[in-house]
């Protein structure tokens, strides 16, 4: 099946701080606005005909026929019909025509289209050679498909949300299934978890359904909306957009196991109110559903972590192998999976395993979602070319491609222009597509500032469960600054001893996949590390091209203490240290203060609040005062109560 490089897409806005999406309205039917203050919305776009943004976006297929949304959206000979999902008509001012419609192998011609004041051709659009824009790919206006058709028919997608009425005019009603019938589902479609591991779900369901025989038919359904991963906007997508369309997958599920409740933890003040709104648009349910807002941190979508939140603990990993079909939310075997993975099944479930196989790569059928560059999600059918959906989205692979988000890893340009999205094409590579992120890194940025950068994040980002996390992600961290910083060999010797001490000892995989993205980016980009370890440097600045929120809270001695940028976080181009903007509010921030007058230097503090308070040769902490993380709060009051000399206080405000 030959895939075109260009498809329809929604341009989204973004949303200042403060200000609000304005009132949805879908088929009439008036929906309150999501504010959505300071955080990132994504644009959406499809290659082939959409699934799971079907009726949110349409796409420019290649077999026999323009097609918009999924069915011919011109009937194949240039007769007008209706977008479904979308209650009107395609438009197009009654001027489209389609000359060599089938297969628009290059022959095709699209006058009068709107926004193309009669001028477009599609010439050679089915070869390969469009990659990057040239040789005959199309590009109308940015990748908009079809001129001003395809942006949304001239809606703004905030206005876009599908509703009930909606959904069920897109999708239909989903069919019941017993529960031995969705394993054969699950099974027949070859369905893998979209979150990260991509575990087989007929395995997870046939866990549960194991685990219920011992509770006596207890059982609970959990949908992993939390999407801490900072390049990952595709789960946030599906729920402020599509949000039906996961729950119709969680109460299939739901109703096939017996559930006696489905929860569904997000992280985002508006995806929760979308969630809620979707659930009482419902009406009454057989099983109860509730969305909670959880804590937003990398590790909140780790299993126990996200059970420990839905069931008001602190959300943290447990520190134990828990299987959550074992013990989940509330003590139950519990189906755990993520947002896109329940979308799947519900579109599954529709479509039946035969329809549903039609689609991608024959081993890994279906399509999958995918966040490039942080900002827009494209559904693409599975074994699509990397360099395709690159091109799609006007980006090249610049630098190399980070697959799978900071726990992923690195393609270098030449492996990002052949790899294809697939299970095993990324293996022969060493990667794994994860969470579906897609992030290039530009020509004009350090690309070792940038992992720096990372690192630092990802080590502030630990749940304080054990200490090759607390202590050995830091000092990771550390020793990669000062290795760009200009440390020499023996810096990046001590980078990677400092790797090989957090592997395979952590609490949960956090230390393991920060560990794997600095090994891979060391391996990338060697001549970058090397470098700036001998004091050369690159001369570019670090642009800040890989997402990292709340960057001032973490940003000095990003380069070692020698080039540490200025307070706030900062970009380098040799000497001179700009400001870097945070990209997500702060919470209200305390401090943990050391009374040098009463301490008198047990040293018990840097036992319990470990990673925060160092100790110096002489016994005594290094510092007097340290900015306090929400998440080491508890650990902080213990030590404030243990010390000895009462000398450690904890201090609200800057």
């Amino acid at each position: 099946m030959t895939l075109l490089a260009s498809a329809t897409t929604i341009s989204m806005p973004a949303v200042a701080p403060g200000s609000a999406v304005p009132g949805l309205t879908v088929h009439g039917l008036a929906a309150p606005g999501l504010a959505a203050p300071g955080l990132a919305v994504p644009s959406l776009a499809a290659i082939e005909a959409p699934r799971l943004l079907a009726g949110l976006v349409g796409s420019v297929g290649l077999i026999g026929s323009l097609e918009l949304d999924g069915p011919a959206g011109l009937n194949g000979v240039g007769e007008p019909v209706g977008l479904d999902g979308m209650g009107g008509p395609v438009g197009l001012d009654g001027m489209a025509v389609l000359s060599g419609v089938a297969g628009l192998d290059g022959m095709a011609e699209l006058g009068g289209v709107a926004g193309l004041d009669g001028m477009a051709e599609l010439g050679g659009v089915a070869g390969p050679d469009g990659v990057g824009g040239e040789g005959g790919s199309l590009w109308l206006d940015g990748m908009t498909g079809l001129g001003g058709v395809d942006r949304a028919n001239g809606l703004d997608t905030s206005e876009r949300r599908l509703d009930r009425v909606a959904h069920l005019a897109r999708h239909g009603s989903p069919p019941d299934l017993s529960a031995g019938e969705l394993v054969a589902l699950a099974e027949d479609t070859g369905l893998r978890g979209r979150g990260g591991a991509g575990f087989p779900f007929a395995r997870k369901l046939s866990a549960v359904l194991e685990g219920r025989r011992r509770t006596g038919g207890r059982v609970a359904v959990v949908v992993n909306g939390s999407e801490g991963e900072p390049g990952c906007l595709k789960d946030t997508a599906l729920l402020l957009f599509a949000p039906h369309l996961v729950l119709d997958g969680a109460l299939l599920a739901a109703r096939a196991l017996g559930a006696e409740e489905i929860a569904i933890g997000v992280t985002r003040a508006d995806v929760a109110r979308s969630v809620r709104q979707a659930i009482a648009e419902r009406g009454p349910l057989s099983t109860p559903v509730r969305a909670e807002l959880l804590a937003e941190r990398f590790v909140t979508g780790e299993g126990t972590a996200l059970t420990d939140g839905l069931n008001r603990g602190p959300g943290l990993p447990s520190g134990r192998k828990v299987r959550s079909s074992e013990r989940g939310l509330h003590g139950l075997p519990t189906l755990l999976s993520n947002t896109e993975t329940y979308a799947q099944l519900a579109v599954a479930a529709r479509l039946g395993a035969l329809d549903y196989r039609a689609t991608g790569d024959p081993a890994e059928p279906g399509t999958v979602l995918l966040t490039v560059a942080g900002e827009r999600v494209v559904e693409a059918p599975t074994g699509v070319p990397l360099a395709r959906v690159l091109a799609l989205c006007e980006l090249r692979p610049g630098q190399g491609v980070l697959i799978g988000g900071y726990h992923g890893t690195w393609l270098s340009p030449s492996t990002a222009g052949t790899a294809l999205l697939s299970r095993d094409d990324l293996a022969a590579y060493g990667a794994v597509l994860g969470a579906g992120a897609v992030l290039p890194l530009p020509e004009g940025t350090c690309p070792a500032g940038e992992v720096v950068r990372v690192a630092r994040w990802m080590a502030a980002e630990s749940a304080g469960q054990c200490g090759p996390c607390v202590l050995g992600l830091p000092s990771l961290a550390d020793a990669l600054g000062q290795a760009v910083g200009g440390g020499g060999q023996r810096a990046l010797d001590a980078v990677r001893d400092r790797m090989r001490a957090v592997e395979r000892r952590g609490a949960c995989s956090h230390p393991d996949g920060t560990a794997r993205f600095v090994a891979s980016a060391l391996a990338t980009f060697p001549d970058e590390f090397a470098g700036h370890a001998g004091g050369a440097g690159c001369g570019r600045p670090v642009l800040g091209a890989l997402p990292v929120p709340g960057e001032e809270a973490y940003g000095e001695k990003a380069y070692g203490a020698a080039s540490a940028p200025a307070a706030g976080g900062g970009r380098h181009s040799g000497d001179r240290t700009t400001t870097i903007t945070a990209s997500r509010p702060r919470a209200p921030e305390q401090r943990l203060l050391v009374d040098w007058t009463l301490c008198q230097g047990h040293g018990l503090c840097a036992d319990l609040v470990p990673g925060m308070i160092r100790l110096g040769p002489d016994g005594y902490p290094e510092r007097a005062t340290m900015p306090l993380p929400a998440r080491m709060r508890r650990r902080a009051q213990l030590a404030v109560r243990r010390c000895p000399a009462l000398a450690l206080r904890v201090q609200d405000g800057e």
